[in-house]
């Protein structure tokens, strides 16, 4: 992990006056936080017993969660959640407690109360204070699918899907999408190959080059608007002893993989005893799929910067002084430092060109 240099406490402030340490602003910070904490957890208390109560009927409002948005000056939507939360936690004294003494946070609180039982609390409390807040979700997900019936599971996810839409003050629209997983991934991955097959010069700012979610908004455009031409995209999903998940780890059931295993655009990569992809080699210059989904699975990122955006297949040692493609002999790299691997390659041939890979 990138850390950044440690502030010196003799820095200047604007005034002249010295800067703050790195050990003031902690605490100031820590400080802040546990105020923010103490004052939203009272908030979710009250959002409960107003809502409880026959306060925002008699002021005229629509719903309790209007009420409070109207007093709070916030939007309805995050009304609507502390109510929730508030009440969920009403049912789960440990958690609640945990929240109430900060141990863990409103962030994680959120999260847990949305599949947290009298019964489970506990456990996936301990989960989740070992749990980074980033990583908390898909921890949680995995236990679900790993403790639920899966049609029950299944079920409960095409219930759950939905799309919406807001406006923004800039009049720029924000889409939102809840989608089971195997649905999720069939749209993120014709997501990234219709970026992989956008002009590779920018069109109007030819000295401006978009960024990667400006280039999948561009392709979630040409998709919506362009001809019926969409690249299939395929989808891999791993078989491992401990159950089923895609490419970034999402669980899946088994259930919903039989049930969509028919379709073209989906791969199974099975995984050996010892958790490693089962390998796969052979002669021809390109790599075949089975190859590419073993190559994925190693790798996962850029071996050289580690990005995970446009990965591409290089051949390492190159193809033309091996003559073979095997899994050993090809990396995952993302397309800028492939085409810089290969120009390096050709200036140390003296200008010879270099293996433009697969």
């Amino acid at each position: 992990m990138r850390t950044q240099p440690a502030a010196d406490p003799t820095d200047q402030g604007p005034g002249g006056e010295p800067g703050p340490t790195v050990e003031s602003m902690r605490s100031r910070v820590r400080g802040l936080v546990e105020s923010w904490s103490r004052s939203q957890y009272e908030l979710m208390r009250t959002a409960v017993q107003v809502a409880n109560s026959q306060v925002w009927v008699a002021d005229l409002a629509p719903t309790a969660a209007h009420w409070i948005a109207d007093i709070a000056g916030i939007a309805v939507c995050t009304a609507r959640e502390w109510i929730r939360v508030g009440r969920a936690l009403s049912c789960l004294p440990a958690i609640d407690s945990a929240l109430a003494a900060r141990v863990i946070s409103y962030a994680k609180v959120r999260a847990l109360t949305r599949v947290a039982t009298p019964e489970t609390e506990n456990e996936l409390l301990d989960l989740a204070r070992h749990t980074p807040a980033n990583d908390l979700g898909r921890v949680l997900a995995t236990w679900v699918r790993d403790n639920s019936n899966e049609e029950e599971l299944d079920r409960h996810q095409q219930r759950s899907r939905s799309v919406r839409w807001r406006l923004e003050p800039d009049g720029m629209t924000v889409l939102t999408a809840r989608l089971p997983p195997l649905h999720a991934a069939a749209v993120t991955t014709a997501l990234t190959a219709a970026v992989r097959r956008l002009p590779t010069r920018p069109r109007g700012e030819p000295d401006r080059w978009p960024s990667l979610a400006q280039q999948y908004a561009d392709a979630l455009w040409g998709l919506a608007t362009g001809p019926d031409t969409a690249p299939r995209a395929e989808i891999i999903v791993h078989v491992r002893g401990d159950g089923c998940s895609l490419d970034d780890g999402t669980p899946v059931t088994e259930s919903a993989v039989e049930r969509i295993a028919p379709a073209a655009f989906l791969r199974a990569l099975i995984h050996d005893a010892e958790g490693r992809p089962v390998n796969a080699s052979g002669r021809r210059r390109r790599p075949t799929e089975r190859q590419k989904r073993v190559v994925r699975e190693r790798d996962r990122v850029c071996v050289d910067c580690g990005s995970t955006e446009l990965l591409e297949f290089d051949h390492e040692p190159p193809w033309r002084d091996t003559g073979r493609t095997s899994t050993e002999d090809l990396r995952l790299r993302c397309g800028p430092c492939h085409r810089r691997k290969h120009e390096r390659e050709a200036t140390d041939d003296d200008g010879g060109p270099g293996d433009p890979g697969p």
